[in-house]
């Protein structure tokens, strides 16, 4: 290499570490979450079941405060052995969480729209999709929602923007890193966004129905007859096999 070209290399590279550019990290480990009973209900009579694909998103979406021992400690109430989990493992329990949250708010329909009346504000107001969000939450959270496309469509329309699954569940961990993080509140918290995960409540209880088959690190011990061992996939695949002619 002649003179002038080695000075261009070390120029190239003194300016790329001045400007903070490094190499990029290795990809982060993501693997599929187990399925929720609600999951397998609907894989089992035909519906439209969870998709894989969601759990990428959510584990992806996930910073890393949500991966450490910053993450309140009414977790373990789900997950016992959190803290000493991998973060492979802690991203998928995530995964299952999220989830386990988009069957007992939505019954895993990413495109369910409900119209209730806000008597704090004194007007109808609608959650939607998976985690039955709001257009206020654009604002207050930086959710990737659009109103002013959103609505000239119609209420269920998979083109809205609140409605693809992406937007709605980046959001949801958004929510959740506020509540958790950035506000100091535990998971279960009459305080918290949604009313499945108020304690002691009729809606939290169908959450924790939900909660019964966590990835299986976490250690919880459970009567539950689903394979622990199982993922979404690995259920939507058997469901498929059982119904092809043989």
């Amino acid at each position: 290499m002649s003179i002038s070209a080695l000075k261009a290399s070390l120029l190239t590279v003194s300016l790329a570490f001045c400007m903070g550019i490094t190499t990029p990290s290795p990809a982060q480990a993501i693997q599929p979450a187990p399925p929720t009973p609600i999951d397998v209900k609907k894989v089992e009579l035909g519906g439209t079941p969870w998709n894989p694909q969601w759990d990428q998103i959510i584990e992806e979406a996930l910073p890393p405060e949500m991966l450490s021992s910053q993450v309140p400690r009414d977790v373990r109430r789900f997950c016992p052995r959190f803290y000493e989990m991998g973060t492979t493992d802690k991203r998928t329990f995530w995964a299952y969480f999220f989830q386990a949250l988009a069957g007992a708010e939505a019954g895993l329909n990413p495109n369910t729209s409900v119209r209730h009346s806000d008597p704090e504000v004194a007007m109808a107001m609608r959650s939607e999709g998976l985690l039955q969000l709001a257009y206020a939450d654009q604002k207050r959270y930086g959710c990737d929602f659009n109103w002013q496309v959103d609505r000239a469509l119609k209420a269920n329309d998979p083109a809205k923007t609140i409605l693809q699954p992406k937007n709605n569940l980046e959001c949801g961990v958004k929510i959740l890193v506020n509540q958790t993080i950035v506000r100091h509140k535990p998971l279960l918290t009459r305080s918290g966004y949604w009313s499945t995960l108020w304690p002691d409540g009729p809606s939290y209880r169908v959450f924790a129905r939900q909660m019964t088959n966590p990835p299986s690190a976490c250690g919880l011990p459970t009567k539950s007859t689903i394979d622990k061992s199982a993922t979404t996939k690995s259920v939507q695949d058997d469901a498929n096999r059982r119904e092809t002619p043989k």
